[in-house]
Formats: C-alpha cells, structure tokens, sequence
C-alpha cells in the first residue's frame, strides 16, 4: 500500500508559543529550527500520522537573557533534553480537524489534542503541491517538568503554568508515493 508523503516546509512555516508573564502580559516566543511530515493514505488528510520534533536551543523570545533562561534546567534542559517532540494522528469530522498524539518534553511524554485549520491545497509556481495548516493548542507546561516558578512581593505568578501553541505549516507533497510496510 502506498502511502503520500508531506514534510514541513520550514521557509514557509513558523511555531510559536505564548505564556502569560505576570498576569498582565502576554511573551511570545519561538522554535526556529524544526522538522516534521505527515503520512498518508488517502487523497484527504483524514487518519494521516504526524511527526514533528522542534530544537530547544532555537528557542527564541527576542531577549537573549529569557532565552538561556528557558534552555536552563529550571525550564527545557536543552543541555540534557535537546528536543521536543509530537507523534500523533490527524483526525477529521465535519470538516474540523483535529491532531491528538503524544508530545515529549524533557523525557515526560502526555496525549495532547489540538485544533488543526486547513487553509487549502495548491500548487505553487514551481509545480509543487503545498498545503497549509494552522494549528493551535494549549499545554501545562508543570506537567512536563517546567516547573520553575516564581511569584511577586504583590503576590503574581511569574509565569503562567498554561502555555499555547501556535503553528502556521506549510507542507509540501513528496513526489514519490512511499510505500507501507
């Protein structure tokens, strides 16, 4: 059986992710160095299997002091735990998407759902095929290990323990079909 193979094309892709900093304000940040495809058996994108992996140590806040920070032990652990990753499936029902698997971080792997928008299927000039998702989510970033926390002489939480996922892909189709096992 021959499946379709997408990858990410990561010129045309960004992930990002936001965290409320002292209840008041929102930081964004992002992974500028990662990798991922998606499998599949049919025209559509229904049942497909994910794969993404993201470098900790391309994190990315716009501030070089959060950033060694967040690539610390008291955050990621980039030294010991150099990437993050996503295995999962790509459901849809009545033409909303949605993306469960496992993600792993800092050796702690839990089943996360997220909401996934296709934007569409196009060739582009070069007679490629592209398909572009955006997909969103949230996490508890305690409950894989980044537990750091710090709280103000006023009583605010440093950081927000929720953190949302952002991600604008865009895939692009692999010519040759790849054959299952």
């Amino acid at each position: 059986m021959a499946t379709t193979k997408w990858i990410i094309d990561p010129t045309h892709s960004e992930v990002s992710f936001k965290v409320k900093h002292l209840v008041i304000s929102t930081v964004t940040g992002y992974f500028r160095k990662f990798e991922g495809s998606l499998e599949t058996a049919s025209d559509n994108f229904d049942g497909a299997t994910v794969k993404f992996t993201a470098d900790i140590d391309s994190i990315d806040t716009n501030q070089t002091d959060r950033d060694n920070h967040l690539k610390s032990a008291d955050f990621f652990d980039a030294e010991n735990h150099p990437k993050l990753s996503f295995e999962g499936k790509l459901s849809e029902k009545d033409g909303e998407y949605k993306l469960i698997g496992d993600l792993t971080m800092r050796e702690t792997t839990k089943e996360v759902e997220l909401s996934a928008d296709l934007g569409g299927v196009t060739a582009d000039p070069y007679g490629q095929t592209k398909a572009g998702f955006e997909i969103e989510g949230k996490v508890n970033r305690k409950e894989f290990g980044l537990s750091w926390s710090a709280v103000t002489e006023a009583g605010s939480v440093v950081v927000s323990d929720q953190v949302r996922l952002n991600l604008s892909v865009q895939l692009v189709k692999q010519t040759e079909p790849v054959l299952a096992d």
